[in-house]
C-alpha cells in the first residue's frame, strides 16, 4: 500500500497532480482540500491510496489522514466505489462528512452528486457507529481549535479537548504529555488539532 507521497508538485490539471517522487512523475487524483494546499514548483505531501482494478491502477490523494480514512471506510459500503467515494469526501470535507453521517443527514449525502436517497441511508446504516467517535471529537475540537487564531498552544487546546469529552484532568494531562512526545519524534502538524486529539484519546484507551 502507498500510504503517502512527498516530492515536488510539477504539474496540476483540473483535479489531478504530477508529483515527482525519486525521479518518477505520480499522477494522483485529489481531493479540493489537498489541491488548496498545492503548488506547482513547490513540495508537497499528500496522504493516499492506491486502487487496483482490472481496468487499471489509480492513485488518490487527500490533505490528511482523515480524509483518506473516510475515503476508505465510504468503500465498504454496497454500491460505493472509489470515484463515488472521492466525490464524497471531497464535497462535504471530512468534518462535515462525519457529521452528516453521524446525525443522518441525508441531504447533506445526497447533495453529492451521483449519492442517491438509498446509497446515502446506506452510509448512515454501516458507517454510523464507526464514526461517532470522530464526530465527538469533531464537535469538542471545533471550538477548542478556534483559540489558536488567540495563540492557545495544541497542548492546551487538546487538554480542554479531553476534560470536556469527560476525561479525569491528571489523566488527561497524561495523554497530552504523551502526545508530546510523538509530535516531537515525528514532527506532527500541531495545527492539526482533531488528530491530536484523537492521539490523545486513543492513549487514554489504552488505560
Amino acid at each position: 500500500m502507498i500510504a503517502s507521497v512527498r516530492g515536488l508538485c510539477v504539474a496540476i490539471a483540473g483535479d489531478a497532480v504530477v508529483v515527482e517522487v525519486g525521479g518518477i512523475g505520480l499522477q494522483l487524483t485529489c481531493t479540493p482540500g489537498a489541491l488548496a494546499g498545492i503548488k506547482v514548483g513547490s513540495e508537497c505531501r499528500l496522504a493516499t491510496a492506491f486502487i487496483v482494478r482490472e481496468d487499471g491502477w489509480s492513485l488518490y490523494g487527500f490533505a490528511d489522514d482523515d480524509e483518506r480514512q473516510l475515503f476508505d471506510q465510504l468503500q465498504t459500503v454496497a454500491g460505493v466505489g472509489p470515484r463515488m467515494a472521492l466525490a464524497t469526501v471531497g464535497t462535504l470535507g471530512a468534518p462535515e462528512l462525519v457529521r452528516a453521517i453521524g446525525s443522518a443527514d441525508l441531504a447533506s449525502l445526497t447533495a453529492v452528486s451521483g449519492v442517491g436517497k438509498k446509497t446515502a441511508e446506506r452510509m448512515v446504516l454501516e458507517l454510523r457507529e464507526k464514526v461517532g467517535s470522530w464526530a465527538v471529537v469533531a464537535a469538542v475540537a471545533a471550538p477548542v481549535a478556534a483559540g489558536a487564531a488567540g495563540g492557545v498552544g495544541w497542548q492546551r487546546q487538546v487538554l480542554e479537548g479531553l476534560i470536556g469529552l469527560g476525561w479525569q484532568p491528571r489523566d488527561a494531562d497524561e495523554a497530552v504529555r504523551a502526545v508530546a512526545v510523538e509530535v516531537k519524534a515525528d514532527g506532527l502538524d500541531t495545527a492539526d488539532v482533531g488528530a491530536l486529539l484523537r492521539r490523545a484519546l486513543t492513549r487514554l484507551d489504552r488505560v
